[in-house]
């Protein structure tokens, strides 16, 4: 049985940046080489590329943790460590990509072939060679690399569609599309037969094609989540025209009208937009007895809800016996010439932003004090700048000691209290405060 899945969660992390090196010119007959050592190598970035062949976010349900690889060290001599790879990640078409913690968007993946950078290596660590100075000629200071940035993601998929046909179950979706594309979709005679959109390439008698996609039924309450309704409505977002599919025989003893009424108000409830597409009411059934007159009582109800300028266009088929379908598909892909693409995050993409200067010096340095009397120390940069310092040196960690007296941290845990001695933890780094 295959499976269908449209959302995910997983953890991306790029590669560490390769550490510098200490090292020295040892030559013969070359007194006082100087510093030779290299820089460490770039970190390898995690990359999302749409690949056309995938339909899924299946993958995702197994392997969810993506590491990317380490930039190689620096080395002696003044040479450089490679920068890594870049882990290349597939994704299907229609891919959203939100950062999960603080849901801003990332990408919307369409195109084949499109890349979005999700999580970025780390820079290489500078080697003594970057250190040296006519004060001190021969320095023994390496950096570390830095950390790859780690995330977690949402992803989501949205079908990539032209077409979307929208209705209750069981009124004649699947049949649609089998009858009008090579897809073959499941279809049995009880609700939900179509748990998972299918997707079909419609060619028309004009020449003309699109693509067409069979979507979950819709129920009453799918915008709140009852039935497969929030399946159906993320996937129609990307449709340009909607195909309102209707049971005219009114097989299971439902009104055409009422069920007609109902899906737009599921559509305005998830997102009004969705009523701004192009719809064309396709009556369904008309071989079933009965059928000829509820379609005219539907037109009558109809025009009591739209204008003559604003009366959706109404095809009558049998897609049971493939009558009326030719007319349907030619004047759907006429629609289609003349309807622009929807943007999905329109408000997002406009959202300014204001650049200023602000001294960020201090920002986001956290002071807490552990049950045994412990300064800790935490916070993004400074643990970025910790990792970063090689302690195996000594001129290093003086480095390191003169970066936090720049940052202002002795002055704020002389304001806390701190005393002479106490002890300072940054992560699992202690020393005493001198004061």
């Amino acid at each position: 049985m295959s499976m269908f899945l449209d959302h995910a969660q997983i953890n991306v992390k790029a590669g560490k940046g390769g550490d510098g090196m200490v090292a020295f010119k040892r030559e013969k007959y070359v007194p006082d080489g100087g510093p030779a050592g290299g820089d460490g190598g770039k970190g390898g970035s995690i990359i999302f590329e749409v690949d056309a062949g995938l339909r899924t976010l299946l993958d995702f349900r197994y392997n969810r943790h993506f590491r990317g690889t380490p930039g190689e060290n620096g080395m002696s001599k003044s040479k450089y460590g490679k920068s890594a790879k870049d882990t290349v990640v597939k994704v299907p078409p229609g891919t959203i990509v939100r950062n999960a913690e603080t849901k801003a968007l990332l990408g919307d993946l369409t195109e084949p072939g499109q890349q979005l950078v999700v999580a970025k290596g780390g820079r290489g660590g500078r080697g003594n060679i970057k250190f040296a100075s006519p004060r001190n000629p021969a320095p023994e200071i390496a950096e570390n690399g830095e950390p790859g940035e780690e995330l977690i993601l949402d992803l989501e998929l949205k079908v990539i569609a032209d077409v979307g046909l929208v209705g209750f179950p069981s009124v004649g979706k699947s049949t649609i599309l089998s009858v009008v594309s090579s897809a073959k979709p499941k279809i049995g005679a009880y609700h939900f037969t179509t748990i998972v959109p299918n997707l079909g390439m419609v060619k028309t008698t004009s020449g003309a094609q699109f693509v067409m996609a069979d979507l979950p039924g819709l129920i009453e309450g799918a915008s709140q989540g009852v039935g497969l309704g929030i399946q159906f409505l993320r996937h129609i977002e990307r449709t340009r025209v909607i195909l309102h599919v209707l049971d005219m025989g009114a097989t299971e003893g439902r009104d055409p009208f009422e069920d007609f009424q109902t899906i737009n108000k599921e559509l305005e409830s998830y997102e009004l937009k969705l009523l701004e597409r192009p719809m064309i009411i396709v009556a369904n059934k008309m071989d079933v007895p009965g059928a000829k007159e509820n379609l005219e009582e539907f037109r009558d109800q109809l025009a009591e809800l739209y204008s003559v300028a604003d009366m959706p266009r109404i095809f009558e088929i049998s897609a049971y016996q493939n009558q009326g379908l030719d007319d349907l598909l030619n004047h759907t892909a006429e629609v289609l010439e003349t309807t622009d693409l929807f943007p999905l995050f329109e408000e997002e993409d406009e959202a300014s932003v204001l650049y200023k200067f602000e001294d960020d010096q201090n920002q986001g340095i956290e002071i807490t004090r552990d049950s045994n009397a412990t300064w800790i120390l935490g916070g993004e940069r400074l643990e970025k700048l910790f990792l970063m310092t090689n302690f195996n040196h000594d001129e290093s960690i003086m480095r390191f000691a003169r970066q936090l007296r720049g940052m202002g941290i002795d002055e704020k845990l002389r304001e806390r209290g701190a005393q002479d001695g106490d002890l300072v933890r940054i992560m699992d780094y202690e020393f005493e405060f001198v004061d």
